[in-house]
């Protein structure tokens, strides 16, 4: 059975924003966590546990990022968020360098 027309994005410009947020964004937004999260944490402990938790939240995000009614939002809110964790990962380079 087809999806419904009427639920259907029409704008190009917004199936872009969709779905190119689906596939970079999510993808930018999963490193920058692991990459925050290895930089607080045990490095060796979180690389070894990111190959399958890396793979589950790229895959939950690339899917809640079709729900969104405004791709360019959703593009807002990604950077944003990996703004965020770099700052803490750069935060957490400057209080507790791993050397």
């Amino acid at each position: 059975m087809p999806a419904n027309t009427k639920y259907l994005t029409q704008n190009n410009w917004q199936k872009f924003a969709k779905i190119s947020a689906a596939i970079l964004g999510s993808y930018m937004v999963t490193s920058t966590f692991h990459i925050a999260l290895a930089s607080w944490f045990d490095h060796v402990t979180v690389i070894i546990t990111s190959t399958y938790s890396a793979f589950i939240l790229w895959a939950v995000l690339m899917a809640c990022s079709f729900l969104s009614r405004n791709g360019w939002k959703l593009w807002g809110i990604y950077l944003l968020v990996s703004l965020v964790l770099s700052l803490l990962t750069y935060l957490a380079k400057t209080i507790n360098p791993i050397i």
